[in-house]
């Protein structure tokens, strides 16, 4: 508990040990602390200078404990303040960083990192500094970083931070390609597979790229791209791989299951047709004698098949793609009101 305010173990079990007994002299709470007495005197002088102990003046030798409420309480209101000069700071470098940034020299664009493990840490960073999403093409040869070294990329999943990646066809004959496309979608990331990628290639919200620079006979090294042209040539090849690229499904057992060309089956279509016939989607199962979730499901899975995020582009794309049929706006003569 007392860790929040930089003391360890020892001090907080001594604490604990003095506030349970009150007051206690040095050879006593060394007894209950299993310590020795010159390991207990010292962590009753950190106390004493933390003010949650002190020398009694009535008995010397003896020391007691101060009331956590005042004491703790003084503690943690120096270091919510330490805490805000510190976040502080951080804003101000932020704010420094920005401004520097915004009319960037042409040789700051790209930066040059050599050797395999300054590529290994730049990768990390520009997941761990990532705030919203990070987009990635996978080869089937990694040879810096693997899936099961990259620890930034949980860290980043559980910080809500959206993952869409491409990944080669060669990636699911690896020995752990499975195991680790099977740890991508279980934490909600977008995967897709492809025959081949053009490049590896990952971008931290649209304002970092890395793209690997030498061969395989060379020492690894790559290339970090900021805000700029070639960084929003670098987005677009992503985006156009990412739309060409099949939806990645893993059955139980580690069973691949790719979403197939075709495009939706007879259900999908009637589920398609009767909502953008205005119905709700209770509406919809009740009609089609589904169940609720297996109808907002297969809505998820065209969404995915489309490569759109909402409701509405859904509709456009299944007018695109030929999934449902506009009917003639014109109305055949003889209907309607007469002049």
């Amino acid at each position: 508990m007392l860790a929040a305010i930089g003391l360890d173990g020892t001090h907080e079990s001594a604490y604990r040990a003095l506030v349970s007994a009150g007051a206690a002299d040095l050879p006593d709470l060394a007894r209950r602390l299993a310590l020795g007495e010159d390991d207990t005197e010292r962590a009753l002088r950190r106390l004493e200078r933390e003010g949650l102990a002190a020398q009694s003046t009535a008995r010397p030798g003896r020391w007691v404990a101060a009331p956590p409420g005042v004491a703790l309480g003084a503690l943690l209101t120096r270091r919510r303040h330490e805490l805000e000069q510190a976040e502080l700071g951080a804003a101000l470098l932020a704010e420094e960083y920005r401004a520097r940034a915004v009319e960037p020299a042409v040789h700051d664009l790209v930066e040059v990192v050599i050797g395999a493990g300054a590529v290994a840490q730049r990768f990390l960073q520009l997941q761990l500094g990532a705030s919203d999403e990070v987009c990635a093409l996978v080869t089937g040869d990694p040879l810096v970083v693997s899936g099961t070294e990259n620890d930034a990329e949980e860290q980043a999943a559980d910080r809500g931070v959206r993952y869409r990646v491409v990944v080669e066809r060669a990636v699911l004959g690896l020995p752990t390609g499975i195991t680790e496309l099977s740890a991508a979608l279980g934490r909600d990331e977008k995967v897709r597979v492809v025959d081949t990628v053009p490049t590896k290639l990952v971008i931290a919200d649209r304002t970092l790229a890395m793209v690997p620079l030498t061969s395989h006979t060379a020492e690894p090294a790559a290339l970090v791209v900021h805000a700029s042209g070639l960084l929003e040539l670098l987005s677009g090849l992503f985006e156009s791989v990412w739309r060409d690229a099949l939806p990645l499904r893993l059955a139980t057992g580690g069973t691949v299951l790719e979403q197939g060309p075709d495009g939706p089956d007879g259900t999908d279509l009637e589920i398609l047709s009767l909502l953008l016939a205005g119905m709700t989607d209770v509406s919809v199962a009740k009609q089609l004698g589904l169940g609720l979730r297996t109808v907002q499901r297969r809505v998820r899975r065209l969404m995915e098949l489309a490569g759109v995020t909402t409701r509405l582009q859904l509709g456009w794309h299944a007018y695109e793609r030929g999934w449902v049929a506009r009917e003639r706006a014109d109305r055949p003569r003889g209907t309607g009101p007469s002049a």
